[in-house]
């Protein structure tokens, strides 16, 4: 009977067994234009933890009209993002796994770290592959998501238990859940809105916009919104925001289905038209820049908000690749490796090798 188990993709007998990270996040397309969404959708919008609708009645939705309609319109919203180098998304991610290995590496932790889309390109399995012919018997799965969501988090899993069903000589692996509430995140998140502060003075209102979620997915059981508000509090008392200035808000509705609210939008809408001059918002729970931050964000409610009658309106970025949060990257990181070691030789002639050396 032939196994259905793939072949380890096994380094030479004499490399050391190392330790490893893998940063992961979302995804996005190949390019702005509609084919390259239309596949990123597809992938995206058929996995059964971002949608949790029975398949008989979504995927005749998904293909008869989501990915006939959807693909152009998102299309031109990348457009509007998309730089010269690609993706912002992709580059940022990138970068914070750079700097993440450069960081721990500094901390005598010589460790692989590599990241990879939930969505997209480079995958899940892929990585997880070139970490096995690296020599890693040992991988940190670190998601990008501080805040635990059955549809973000747990997705990440699912893709490494896929690939662990199908892989015969499995590495030990450990996974993160969630940072909410970790001091150097929210030491790193006050950080970067304080220096924005520091140039341009302090808003009317502070905005902290997350990701919304269907509201069917709290009666279920997921714990987003509650690590949502712990965040947000957190972040306010470092800030020392009483609770009158800053505000809690949701965004990136899809479908006709209630969301987790308030509504970013509207929240936005009805500051201004309340006499509110400035509003900054950040958006702590992304780590990067991307889509639903530089152009829902920095192109949509900016304009919504001056149309209802603001006349001051900040973004301000995301982490990316601040030092504050590369620092609170590594201490999570090093938190969840305790007691593996970095690289441990491995095979008769790293054995052999040893006690030549010792010979000497």
């Amino acid at each position: 009977m032939r196994s259905s188990l793939a072949p380890a993709s096994l380094p030479p007998h004499d490399q050391a067994e190392r330790s490893a990270v893998l940063l992961c996040n979302l995804g996005t397309p190949d390019g702005p234009t509609a084919p390259a969404v239309r596949r990123y959708l597809a992938q995206f919008l058929s996995d059964r933890r971002v949608v949790e609708i029975p398949r008989l009645v979504w995927l005749p939705i998904l293909h008869g009209i989501v990915l006939r309609v959807y693909p152009a319109r998102s299309a031109a919203k990348y457009g509007r993002v998309w730089t010269a180098a690609g993706s912002p998304l992709a580059l940022w991610t990138a970068r914070q796994a750079a700097l993440l290995h450069d960081r721990l590496d500094a901390a005598a932790q010589p460790l692989l770290v590599r990241h990879a889309m939930r969505y997209g390109k480079p995958s899940i399995a892929s990585q997880l592959d070139a970490l096995q012919a690296e020599g890693a018997a040992r991988i940190l799965i670190l998601p990008l998501y501080p805040q635990y969501s059955a549809c973000t988090t747990a997705s990440v899993f699912d893709a490494v238990y896929r690939w662990a069903g199908r892989t015969r000589n499995l590495p030990e692996l450990r996974f993160v859940n969630r940072y909410h509430d970790h001091p150097g995140y929210i030491d790193a998140l006050a950080r970067r809105i304080e220096t924005h502060w520091a140039h341009h003075g302090p808003p009317g209102q502070l905005l902290m916009s997350f990701h919304g979620i269907p509201e069917r997915s709290l009666r279920l059981g997921d714990p987003y919104q509650r690590e949502v508000r712990e965040t947000a509090r957190l972040l306010a008392e470092r800030l020392g925001l009483r609770a009158d200035r800053y505000r809690v808000s949701f965004q990136s509705r899809f479908g006709k289905a209630r969301w987790i609210e308030p509504y970013t939008l509207p929240t936005a809408q009805a500051l201004a038209r309340a006499g509110v001059r400035r509003v900054d918002v950040v958006c702590p729970g992304f780590s990067c820049d991307c889509l639903e931050t530089l152009e829902e964000i920095d192109i949509e409610l900016r304009a919504a908000f001056l149309h209802a009658g603001g006349k001051e309106f900040h973004y301000i970025p995301c982490l990316n690749d601040d030092g504050a949060w590369i620092a609170a990257l590594g201490q999570v990181a090093q938190q969840h490796l305790a007691g593996w070691p970095a690289a441990v030789p491995s095979g008769p002639s790293a054995d052999a090798r040893a006690g030549h050396a010792a010979q000497r």
